[in-house]
């Protein structure tokens, strides 16, 4: 078993009101719900998929 699952910080900054459905479901997919929510998800390349496909939204930090 590997040791170096890193994790992301991700936060969602901007309002999900007049977003794209596809757009809505990568942030609820992310677990965030409300402006100014913070999540620790795991660095996989899904994840990855779903914060660049919603980046203008979210702000991310390595942790």
């Amino acid at each position: 078993m590997a040791t170096n699952s890193k994790e992301l910080k991700v936060t969602l900054k901007r309002s999900l009101a007049k977003r794209l459905a596809g757009h809505k479901a990568c942030v609820s997919g992310l677990g965030l719900r409300r402006i100014g929510q913070t999540v620790t998800v795991k660095d996989t390349a899904e994840n990855r998929g779903m914060i660049n496909k919603v980046s203008y939204l979210l702000a991310v930090e390595e942790s």
